[in-house]
């Protein structure tokens, strides 16, 4: 994996001197520069890692487009609406000595944070988040447990530690563990989170998002000064909003400003984070802002910028909610690329409620120039046969799990009909539309 040289959002910022605004940006590359005014600040590396990423695996980079439509668009019938889904968590503890060995609570103590913010349960929304806000706040109905059973049945606390050299990148071979580092549990089934020290000290992690469900490298990464809210955990990132934050990356969701970990221009496509209800920026905000704060907005209002959201880039006391509309994109995430964690049996379910198994079969992304494939948590799905609009079989596939993807880029633009079987028993027909 190649090595980043620049990281740029974590060495943004800006400072206001009477009416005239002065934006500096820096390289973590750069021979000396000095953050005195806010200390370190918030480095996000997803999109860096994200066009790595592409480059090992070109045929992710095809379908991120077609992902991106399904992922922000309102579902009808989708399988969460008014349930908690718990996801299985393994954290592989990386340590160089003993420091890096975080302990057991905590890593509890950043599962509380995960399963209070993403419940709108944190006990600071209220006061963090402006009344202006609050109604756009969202319970994201999704929850977190370490896994109680490891891939092959047997009863695990999900914890793994493993002491690597000093020398060790953990930037890089986090999760080749013929490097050094340690293998994913099956990525389909758990969200992988693996704990250790950057080599670059600003950086405080990433994770993937759904385009790379499956993939051996899948799940968050994140330095052990940003882990939870005791032991190693520094300020000003001691609240375990870190993880929240990468987390809303692999649920889907992009940074409040845009997908970018750059400024961005107003009115762009790369501006959009495909939420509506987040009020557009062009750069993100650090430190501890001041409601109402209109110095990045695109179209400044009364309200100003919602700077509080998770997936913005100020400290972890000042970030307190998610929107609704970053609700439909995690769910649409749940309920395709990342349907398959939910028929895992890793963990113990911590609310779900009974669903109509055919409502949660899911075909995605449609429309789609790609690929499909084909959610189903809840019944299993091992073939699928595709027709054209005059009735003609035209393809049959095999499949394993929602990260198989079934190659439709050959047909000619036009309706199709996908019926799904459990062996000999048809499942479900739906449909899709090749552009």
């Amino acid at each position: 994996m190649l090595v980043l040289s620049c990281i740029s959002p974590a060495s943004i910022f800006a400072y206001q001197n009477k009416n005239k605004m002065i934006k500096y940006l820096f390289c973590f590359a750069a021979a000396s520069f000095s953050l005195s005014l806010y200390g370190q600040e918030r480095g996000c590396a997803t999109y860096e890692k994200l066009e790595q990423f592409y480059r090992k695996n070109p045929e992710a980079k095809l379908i991120e487009k077609d992902l991106d439509n399904f992922l922000t668009r309102k579902q009808k019938g989708s399988f969460a609406k008014e349930n908690v889904v718990t996801i299985p968590v393994v954290v592989h503890v990386l340590y160089k000595n003993s420091e890096q060995n975080i302990s057991d609570a905590q890593i509890q103590s950043q599962l509380s944070v995960l399963n209070a913010d993403f419940r709108k349960l944190n006990a600071d929304f209220s006061t963090v988040v402006p009344a202006a806000f609050q109604g756009a706040a969202s319970d994201m109905q999704i929850a977190f447990c370490l896994a109680t059973k490891d891939p092959s049945g047997n009863p695990t606390n999900g914890i793994i530690r493993k002491s690597v050299a000093s020398s060790f990148v953990f930037d890089d071979n986090y999760y080749v563990g013929s490097n050094g580092g340690d293998n994913a549990w099956d990525p389909s089934k758990y969200l992988n989170i693996w704990v250790g020290a950057f080599t670059n000290n600003n950086l405080l992690g990433w994770a993937y998002p759904p385009v790379a469900a499956g993939y051996p490298d899948d799940g968050l990464c994140i330095t052990y000064t940003a882990f939870g809210t005791m032991g190693t955990a520094q300020a000003p990132y001691n609240k375990g909003r870190t993880a929240t934050h990468e987390i809303g990356h692999y649920f889907g969701l992009n940074h409040i400003w845009g997908a970018s970990n750059n400024p961005t221009v107003c009115g762009t496509a790369l501006n959009d984070d495909g939420c509506a209800d987040t009020p557009a920026t062009n750069q993100p905000y650090f430190g501890s802002p001041v409601f109402p704060d209109n110095s990045f907005m695109c179209n400044p209002t009364a309200t100003g910028a919602m700077f509080m959201n998770y997936m913005d880039y100020v400290r972890d006391g000042s970030m307190a909610m998610f929107t609704n509309d970053q609700k439909t994109i995690a769910q649409n995430t749940l309920s395709g690329p990342r349907a398959s964690l939910l028929n895992s049996n890793a963990c113990t379910f911590l609310a779900v409620n009974e669903v109509e198994k055919s409502n949660s079969i899911n075909l995605f992304p449609n429309p789609t120039t790609q690929y499909i494939s084909i959610a189903s948590p809840l019944t299993k799905i091992d073939e699928v046969e595709i027709f054209n609009s005059e009735g003609r079989l035209v393809k049959k596939a095999v499949i394993r799990n929602e990260t198989d993807k079934i190659d439709v880029k050959d047909f000619a633009s036009g309706v199709y009909y996908v019926r799904t079987y459990n062996g000999r028993n048809f499942i479900k027909s739906m449909k899709f539309i090749k552009k």
